[in-house]
C-alpha cells in the first residue's frame, strides 16, 4: 500500500484534501485511513509541545500508526504540517512513502485564515493571545526539495486538487510494494 505524507502550512488544504480523497478511495472499494495531526495531538501526542524535537517526535509517532495501517493493506493519508526536510527524508527511505506538498503563499493563507491562527501568530509579542512558534511565521517551514507531487492550492480548486491527489495515489499504488 501507500502512505501519503502531506507537507504544507496551516490552512493549505491538507485535511480537506485528505478527507475528500479518503471518501473517493472508500467509495471505490479501497481501504483508506486519514491520520490527522490535529486529532492525534489530542491523544497519543498530547504530551508534546511545538519545539523542533517535539514536532519530530509527533511525526514519528504518527508514522508508526500509519505504518501499521500500511501493513494492513490500507492507504494512509497523513495530514500534518511536517515542516522539516530531514524528517520527511527520514520517512522517504520506506518504499511505500510518497511526499505531497500543498503549496500556498503566506498571503493567501493569511487571507483564508478560517481558524484565526495567522491573525494570532501576527499579534505583537506582548499580546497574551499571540501564538508563538507558528510554522511559516515565527517558526521554520522548509520547502521540500523533492516532493513526489506538488499541488498549488493557491490556484487549483478543491475539486481539481482532489482529482490530482486521487489520480496520483491510484497511479502509485503498484509502485510501493
Amino acid at each position: 500500500m501507500i502512505l501519503i505524507q502531506f507537507t504544507g502550512l496551516s490552512g493549505s488544504g491538507k485535511t480537506t484534501l485528505a478527507e475528500n480523497v479518503h471518501h473517493l478511495l472508500v467509495t471505490e472499494g479501497y481501504k483508506a485511513e486519514v491520520i490527522d495531526g490535529d486529532v492525534y495531538r489530542k491523544t497519543i501526542c498530547k504530551d508534546l509541545g511545538f519545539s523542533k524535537q517535539d514536532r519530530c517526535e509527533n511525526i514519528r509517532r504518527l508514522f508508526n500508526v500509519a505504518r501499521d495501517f500500511v501493513e494492513a493493506d490500507t492507504i494512509v493519508l497523513m495530514s500534518v504540517i511536517n515542516p522539516y526536510e530531514s524528517l520527511r527524508e527520514e520517512l522517504r527511505v520506506h518504499k511505500f512513502v510518497r511526499t505531497v506538498f500543498l503549496d500556498c503563499s503566506i498571503e493567501n493563507l493569511i487571507n483564508r485564515d478560517s481558524k484565526g491562527l495567522y491573525k494570532r501568530a501576527l499579534l505583537p509579542d506582548h499580546d497574551s493571545s499571540k501564538i508563538n512558534n507558528f510554522t511559516g511565521i515565527s517558526d521554520v517551514f522548509e520547502i521540500p526539495s523533492r516532493a513526489d507531487l506538488v499541488i498549488k492550492t493557491d490556484f487549483d480548486t478543491v475539486s481539481l486538487s482532489t482529482d490530482k491527489l486521487y489520480n496520483f495515489i491510484i497511479q502509485n499504488l503498484h509502485n510501493c510494494s
